[in-house]
């Protein structure tokens, strides 16, 4: 065999060889994947720890993918108008007050008069009070988190809550800071979407945390899941009570309610977004809880119900015509406002959101706000309302970065947009608005401390 001969059947040999290999290995990994694949749908050892190493890749790939941009984060939506500030004030029938929001832009809130001029804003990135205590050993920037919710303590105080995106969990924490944006004291629990502050200063909040535990009988609350809790916080921001609510539902006479929870979503079985204190004022003509219990919404169940924090049990819960609902409040004369996200089904030219008043004993509608054609409500995710001492309704729709008051014959009678616009990163021609999570109108005496103080400067090192 010549020289050339014997190159050539070398190199015959060598693809030959490439070849098989090659097919070695893809034959190994097609193996791997039907033996990974029956292993975690046949749920056989060691199914969990491939099926929490799958879920765990998937979701740092999301985050070093998908939550570059802040712009691209849902704390931004695509502005509806150019509307900026406010744009309706009939002073005549308007509750009269000063507006407490924070906005998606960042760890940020603002009180703002009945004009729209700021009167004081606050700024404090977790950066400040985050440490070694906190279970979120490696937060993301500042700049992708915001204040969910800010509510004013009856000191004059603001207490905030902070969300991280592109984090689970993405509840980092609660804050309570002074006029100065300095902190007061922090609670570096996973804290969540919302709390509720009593007249003596304890702070009810959500907290979240993965849980590894089963339930008889219920084989769709497969863990690893991201369960909820409810705790109760001093004055001082120390936890003195912590309650699963899953299991107080689970341990219920309305357990038969978690059936509803898909097979498909189980890592966030209940994404509990509310929590309300019922104090004595609350009780006195609501015949489902007590003074000290809370009123607590399961957006994915469509589920309003009330935790006696005392038993840990949950004592009361329905579900209605709602859909994804948001912001159960209790009224004085033991009616249900809550905020349905997605509900208004009939009309879509008015929008898909409403504002509900039901009697909690018929789920009868008492009355409503829906929008119209010219007054478009649409609020996917997130957004409250709060009723005025007037009788109107403060109504937050978040996606639309709008903030309205409404009177009970649905008149509008003032109006704020989120002023904050940056561009589209994916489309130059269209403007983004930050949302409105929250808001609330201050008519009592907290009112007056900020009436005279300077807006916007007092910020600290916080910028």
């Amino acid at each position: 065999m010549s020289g050339s001969d014997q190159e050539d059947q070398t190199a015959a040999n060598n693809g030959g060889d490439r070849v098989f290999i090659s097919a070695f290995f893809v034959g190994i990994a097609a193996i791997s994947f039907g033996l990974g694949a029956f292993v975690v749908l046949a749920e056989v050892p060691p199914y969990q720890s491939m099926k929490n190493a799958w879920r765990a890749g998937t979701a740092l790939w999301e985050q070093r993918t998908k939550y570059t941009d802040v712009e691209r984060l849902d704390f931004w939506a695509e502005a509806r108008s150019d509307q900026s500030g406010v744009t309706i004030h009939d002073a005549n029938r308007a509750q009269n007050g000063l507006t407490l929001y924070s906005s998606g832009d960042g760890p940020h809130a603002v009180l703002i008069d009945m004009d729209g001029n700021i009167v004081h804003e606050w700024r404090m990135p977790f950066s400040m009070i985050h440490d070694e205590t906190s279970s979120i050993p490696n937060p993301q920037k500042d700049d992708f988190m915001h204040w969910h919710t800010a509510k004013m303590a009856p000191d004059g105080d603001l207490i905030v809550q902070y969300t991280a995106a592109g984090d689970t969990p993405y509840g980092y924490g609660m804050a309570k800071i002074d006029q100065n944006s300095k902190p007061v004291w922090k609670y570096l629990g996973t804290a969540h979407h919302d709390f509720s502050i009593a007249d003596d200063g304890r702070v009810y909040a959500l907290t979240q945390e993965f849980r590894f535990n089963t339930y008889a009988n219920r084989k769709q609350l497969t863990p690893p899941r991201l369960d909820d809790f409810a705790v109760i916080l001093s004055p001082e921001g120390k936890e003195i009570k912590k309650v699963s609510i899953l299991d107080a539902l689970i341990n219920s006479s309305y357990a038969n309610m978690v059936d509803f929870a898909p097979y498909f979503a189980n890592e966030d079985i209940l994404h509990t977004n509310t929590i309300q204190l019922i104090d004595a004022d609350t009780a006195k003509n609501f015949a489902y809880g007590k003074e000290g219990d809370v009123v607590v919404s399961f957006r994915d169940l469509g589920i309003i119900a009330v935790l006696d924090m005392d038993a840990e049990k949950i004592v009361w819960a329905t579900r209605g015509s709602w859909l994804g609902q948001h912001d159960p409040d209790v009224l004085p004369n033991g009616d249900i406002l809550l905020f349905d996200n997605q509900g208004q089904l009939a009309d879509p030219d008015a929008g898909q959101s409403r504002v509900l008043q039901i009697d909690p004993e018929t789920n009868a509608i008492t009355w409503q706000y829906k929008g119209t054609a010219t007054h478009k409500f649409d609020s996917n995710i997130r957004a409250d309302q709060q009723r005025l001492p007037n009788g109107n309704t403060l109504i937050t729709e978040s996606s639309g970065g709008r903030l309205f008051e409404v009177t009970p014959t649905g008149d509008i009678v003032w109006e704020f947009h989120n002023p904050i616009r940056r561009d589209d990163p994916d489309n130059p021609d269209k403007k983004l608005i930050p949302v409105v999570s929250q808001a609330e109108r201050i008519t009592d005496a907290r009112a007056a401390l900020y009436r005279d103080t300077v807006p916007a400067s007092n910020t600290g090192d916080a910028q």
